[in-house]
């Protein structure tokens, strides 16, 4: 008999030690296994209490305890939510040792009292809200005293040199800085890092140099890829009990304004810019974070992304245009004649050498850089429609430039040069279109060359 009683006693009994444990104990590993128990014999309770007056007797003890501990759960994670609101506090350091060690005591909140579970919940999206907004403002303003290279309508394919100015804008201080808008030089290393760390405020604040608008682009975007994703890895643990759908909506509400202020740098850099290489990279940039994102499986910042996406295209190819119109104006200021050629390029009415023309050099270097930052490009992109015309707008400008000479062999050993050096600068590029070019050079240096 004494056997039979022993398991049903058990399951009916409570020990003194576990309800101070809960009561009055330190919230730590062992509140949590004592928490445990006394969710197993509550369930054992609730089940027997209708056809048992022992375990019917016990139900308003177990309740209160249960009362108990969902109250001190409540004061213990209101308290860490208000613990994320202290200058300088780490925030994922907290998430992991302060809200995940006692994510199961949450978890017991949340099942006993529902309506309290959202309500913390809802506290906690404040204030991640406020945290991320606040922070990621604050490293906005550090990114915004870096000295960033002016690349403006007075730098476009076909402007005069003459006109040109090289500056850096640093707040309200400008001064000058020498670039080259054309050249894409060492800024395809942009591409090349690691995802690894991104730029600290103090490093932003205090670095003189001078930097292309990609820099502050990476660095912010950079920042809030790392605690996108650890933030999204932290709802999907904590709240894991809760649908897909309510995770996304939690870490939807707490990023939108942080997204908001990552979308406004990204306007503000690439706004009042001429530099399509520049922008470009912002691109692949962009398109690296979301292959990244993906492996990271944080599809909650995908649109984001594809916001960001909507307002880097457009730029690139307005740029782009710009950057044909200036060829276009200066095609139509050339007379087309020997004689009485009128071109604001030059100080002369016309070509004195068959040497290449320094804007066939300047849209060789150019055209260098789209196609480097296009290797793996497809025809689908905004990026082959955009060259092409500007191809074409640098054709009908050189084939009018070269009717500045009398001689019809000068004509053709002038446009055989500016073709040949568009090919030797594109020669070492890679991809489709940069194959489809240099083809297309190849053969244009061959039909005036080879008269």
């Amino acid at each position: 008999m004494e056997k039979l009683l022993a398991p049903e006693v058990d399951a009916l009994t409570i020990s003194p030690a576990i309800v101070r444990k809960i009561s009055d104990g330190p919230i730590d590993d062992s509140w949590i296994k004592a928490l445990e128990d006394l969710e197993k014999r509550s369930k054992t309770i609730d089940s027997k209490a209708p056809r048992s007056k022992s375990a019917a007797d016990l139900k308003p003890l177990i309740d209160s305890l249960k009362n108990k501990a969902v109250e001190r759960t409540r004061d213990y994670v209101v308290s860490q939510i208000k613990a994320l609101r202290a200058p300088g506090v780490n925030a994922q350091l907290l998430q992991q040792n302060n809200f995940m060690r006692y994510k199961d005591a949450f978890q017991f909140l949340d099942r006993h009292q529902p309506q309290l579970g959202q309500e913390i919940g809802r506290a906690y999206i404040n204030t991640m809200r406020w945290f991320y907004l606040h922070n990621f403002s604050r490293y906005k303003a550090s990114l915004e005293r870096m000295n960033i290279h002016v690349i403006d309508k007075t730098e476009v394919l076909a402007q005069d040199d003459a006109t040109k100015r090289s500056t850096v804008v640093s707040g309200s201080k400008t001064q000058a800085a020498p670039h080259d808008a054309f050249s894409l030089g060492r800024r395809m290393d942009m591409l090349k890092g690691s995802f690894k760390s991104a730029l600290s405020s103090h490093i932003a604040e205090e670095d003189k140099s001078a930097h292309y608008l990609e820099a502050p682009f990476r660095a912010f975007n950079l920042a809030l890829m790392d605690n996108a994703s650890a933030e999204y890895s932290f709802l999907t643990e904590f709240f894991s009990k809760q649908s897909y759908h309510e995770v996304n909506r939690k870490f939807a509400e707490i990023f939108q304004p942080t997204f908001a202020l990552g979308q406004a740098l990204t306007k503000q850099l690439i706004d009042p810019t001429v530099d399509a290489l520049g922008l470009l990279i912002t691109v692949r940039l962009n398109q690296h974070f979301a292959f990244e994102l993906q492996r990271r499986k944080v599809p909650a910042m995908e649109g984001y992304v594809n916001g960001t996406n909507m307002l880097l295209w457009p730029r690139f190819q307005m740029v782009m245009d710009t950057h044909c119109e200036s060829l276009r104006k200066a095609t139509s200021s050339l007379s087309g004649r020997p004689a009485g050629s009128a071109l604001i390029l030059t100080s002369s009415s016309a070509p004195q050498s068959i040497a290449p023309h320094h804007i066939t050099q300047r849209f060789a270097n150019f055209t260098q850089g789209i196609l480097a930052l296009s290797s793996e490009a497809g025809d689908d992109e905004p990026v082959h429609n955009s060259l092409g015309r500007l191809r074409n707008d640098f054709e009908a400008f050189l084939t009018k430039l070269s009717k500045g000479f009398a001689e019809q062999k000068k004509r053709e050993r002038f446009l055989a040069n500016n073709y040949s050096l568009v090919g030797t600068i594109i020669a070492e590029t890679e991809g489709k279109m940069a194959e489809e070019l240099k083809a297309h050079f190849a053969e244009k240096a061959e039909e005036f060359g080879g008269r």
